[in-house]
């Protein structure tokens, strides 16, 4: 077991990611070849095969996926040796990985890269834009160190910090403009289109509607907020979109926007990490710098 080194457990950790020996090497930014070597090496060093070998994929085996939890938490833990080291210091530097939701991400980005960059000029800001579940899976894992999403997420190794609250509004035809806005239960008798499953934005919708997620819809449903908006436009239906999508998502569709009457359909968006984190500190500053960038989004 003296030959178990750090390279093979991360050579591992993206194969068992990728499940393909070609697009994990590629990643890795070694030959297909090479990995293969390592990856065969690292299972004669424990004695068993982690991965049972397909013509096109791999899969971990029963042990495998044992073990990658275990190589999970030490390369969690190494990483967190380096980011100790960061947190010694007065102000954030090296890489810091933010997670945001896409319901948000095309609206605050730009504010937020500038906010941050300018000040901290020294900072490595990687992005990763995907939905909820995965970012609490990702900053679980130590893949991420911080995500903007909806609040609660209510996950006790979380640390949750608010930003700001925002309204839905109503997205309709423009022909529709003049009519009187619907409630909640008039607007369930209606044409109501949403986001797929998955995105928490989606259920905040279903919530102010009273409705049940899950049920058949029948084409009502999209991929994004543009595409929900374009589908207004074009006679289909109507939807629910938050206020800082609107200057975006509106300028380009033949729709008109209705604010709902008090108490309006709303969210809270918020900075989540992992109360572990070393960066702890310096994150409560880097949520306060993104605060204000929301003024500026």
């Amino acid at each position: 077991m003296n030959n178990l080194t750090l390279k093979q457990l991360r050579y591992f950790e993206m194969l068992t990611q990728q499940q393909h020996f070609g697009r994990a090497a590629e990643l890795c930014a070694i030959s297909q070849p090479a990995l293969s070597m390592q990856i065969k090496e690292l299972e004669e060093t424990l004695g068993t095969q982690l991965f049972e070998r397909q013509a096109r994929a791999v899969r971990l085996t029963s042990f495998g996926e044992e073990f990658a939890q275990r190589a999970r938490d030490i390369l969690r833990a190494v990483d967190e040796l380096g980011t100790l080291a960061r947190a010694a210091g007065d102000a954030m530097s090296g890489r810091l990985r933010l997670g945001i939701i896409p319901t948000i991400a095309p609206y605050m980005l730009p504010a937020i890269i500038g906010h941050l960059t300018h000040a901290y000029p020294d900072l490595d800001l990687h992005i990763r834009e995907t939905l909820t579940p995965r970012l609490l899976q990702e900053l679980a894992e130590g893949k991420i160190d911080t995500a903007i999403v909806a609040l609660p997420v209510s996950e006790a190794a979380f640390t949750e910090m608010p930003l700001f609250r925002e309204d839905f509004v109503l997205v309709r035809p423009i022909e529709d403009a003049d009519k009187p806005v619907p409630n909640a239960a008039t607007l369930r008798e209606m044409r109501l289109l949403l986001l797929e499953e998955g995105h928490c934005f989606r259920d905040q919708a279903l919530a102010f509607c009273n409705l049940r997620s899950g049920l058949p819809r029948d084409g009502l449903d999209g991929s994004a907020l543009s595409t929900l908006v374009q589908m207004v436009g074009a006679g289909i239906g109507v939807t629910l979109i938050p206020d800082m999508a609107v200057a975006i998502e509106t300028s380009a569709a033949q729709v008109s926007v209705a604010r709902f009457d008090a108490p309006a359909p709303s969210r809270t968006v918020g900075m989540i990490w992992r109360k572990s984190n070393p960066l702890a500190q310096h994150l409560i500053k880097v949520r306060n710098i993104v605060k204000q960038a929301r003024t500026a989004a």
